[in-house]
């Protein structure tokens, strides 16, 4: 079955690597993407801002459109929701250029346009960082007594910055996601949006109980505004002090509580492939298909289908221009 996987790192380590789209030796190629079925793939362009800034984004840009450029034979950018079902239609991959670490704007709005103008249609907010926009629920910290991963954020939200950047974004059909973002900052993007926003790489706080998932009232919410949550395969979203191994029946387990809290609509993929070191039952973008396999014990191939792609799909043709 295809699928639709809302945030990897893979470009951004492709790029340092100077490797190739086609084939190498992470989570993510044009072969794995073709036997695992995908159908798009989100490449995130993750800016590390204590020791990047957004030169290194604009860099990382060039390198994407010249991936896309080397192999047009076999996969195409999305620009707006048409562009995927056409570039299905005529037997290309899809490629969705996102960003994570919103900051990369430099304080300035209309760089908003800019990296719009260049394919970015989706943006998560923060990464583990303060900044202009926002808070995320917890930052590294070599001085903190407290395991950062157990540690929330209900105080600070967006910055009076990060209400007026939300508003640009969906002004110009960029998604926004809360993956990373404060429990406090998601109430807000949740008060002052308009539109179905995402949480990419993201699981079920009740399942696992680090920061990065969602409350079951955060994932309620997020399904009444037409969102979706895309699972993330790391093992320490999945499992409780588990740094190791990611299971597809762990992966599994999020997907039930997602839609069992929110509703069959709101779950989705969002695998952080190339983001991850854990192992993983899956391996990698070519085995997706035992993630389908496992999911048919507990779902109906109608409701597999909106878990894959089918909800992703309705939120970017909701949102995307």
């Amino acid at each position: 079955m295809k699928y639709i996987d809302m945030h990897c790192d893979t470009m951004t380590v492709l790029y340092r690597k100077n490797g190739d789209l086609l084939h190498n030796d992470l989570h993510v190629d044009l072969e794995k993407m073709e036997k695992g079925e995908c159908l798009l793939q989100n490449f995130a362009v993750f800016t590390n801002i204590a020791r990047d800034d957004s030169s290194f984004t604009w860099k990382v840009i060039d390198f994407y459109d010249q991936q896309m450029e080397l192999h047009k034979d076999k996969i195409r950018k999305v620009m707006k929701y048409e562009d995927i079902l056409e570039n299905e239609k005529n037997g290309y991959r899809n490629a969705m250029l996102t960003l994570e670490e919103g900051s990369v704007v430099d304080n300035d709005l209309d760089q908003l346009k800019a990296f719009y103008d260049r394919g970015v249609r989706m943006i998560t907010l923060t990464w583990n960082y303060p900044n202009g926009i926002g808070h995320p629920n917890f930052t590294y910290s070599k001085d903190s007594k407290e395991n950062p991963l157990y540690t929330f954020n209900k105080k600070d939200g967006l910055t009076d910055f990060g209400i007026e950047y939300i508003r640009r974004m969906e002004e110009l059909g960029i998604i926004i996601d809360v993956s990373h973002l404060s429990d406090a900052g998601f109430y807000d993007v949740l008060k002052y949006s308009t539109k179905p926003f995402v949480a990419s790489h993201s699981g079920a706080r009740s399942v696992c109980g680090v920061a990065r998932n969602l409350s079951d009232d955060m994932i309620k919410l997020l399904a009444r505004k037409g969102g979706v949550t895309g699972v993330n395969y790391c093992s320490e979203f999945i499992e409780d002090h588990n740094e190791t191994y990611t299971s597809i029946q762990g992966m599994i387990d999020h997907i039930r509580h997602i839609a069992k809290v929110g509703g069959i609509d709101c779950v989705g993929l969002g695998s952080d492939f190339d983001g991850i070191e854990n192992q993983l039952e899956i391996r990698d973008a070519s085995g997706m298909q035992l993630l389908y396999e496992g999911l048919k014990s507990y779902f109906t191939e109608e409701e597999i289908e909106k878990i894959f792609y089918k909800n992703v799909l309705r939120v970017y043709k909701e949102t995307l221009k």
